[in-house]
């Protein structure tokens, strides 16, 4: 895994990169994921926000997630993309959308969350942990990825 990611919006008018490399990946399948992503789940890369840095104009968006959690999304006004999120009782991460990097591989995803609500057509792989809402064990499994990351 790469020491240091940069990424962008569609129309490159927002760019940022980050110092270190992500601490774990998770791909979420609830309803508003998918309308975000415009597609059947949205792939969520986690970062320290100390290790994460932007250039250009954001526009911050705040809504409520499936689990009834405030959280703040920050979008280019120009082009609309969305670029991450944060959750205001967990500043010190922030939850970038995978999609948004460029040129670099989306990480391994550490688990699928939401799969309640994920599209019939989705297989996720059976050694990948999943949770109907939110993972419960997310620590332990943060744990977990951390002595397998090389």
């Amino acid at each position: 895994m790469t020491e240091s990611m940069r990424g962008s919006c569609q129309c490159g008018s927002v760019t940022y990169q980050t110092s270190e490399p992500p601490l774990f990946c998770l791909v979420c399948h609830c309803k508003d994921c998918q309308k975000l992503s415009a597609a059947a789940f949205s792939p969520t890369v986690v970062f320290r926000a100390d290790a994460f840095s932007v250039r250009g104009k954001l526009a911050r968006y705040e809504t409520k997630s499936d689990s009834g959690k405030t959280k703040h999304g920050y979008f280019c006004p120009k082009c609309g993309n969305r670029i991450y999120h944060l959750d205001p009782d967990a500043p010190e991460n922030i939850r970038l959308k995978g999609g948004t990097l460029d040129n670099a591989a989306i990480p391994t995803p550490l688990a699928h969350v939401w799969t309640s609500r994920k599209q019939p057509w989705v297989e996720i792989p059976a050694e990948t942990p999943q949770f109907e809402g939110n993972a419960e064990n997310l620590g332990q499994l943060l744990r977990e990825a951390k002595r397998r990351r090389p």
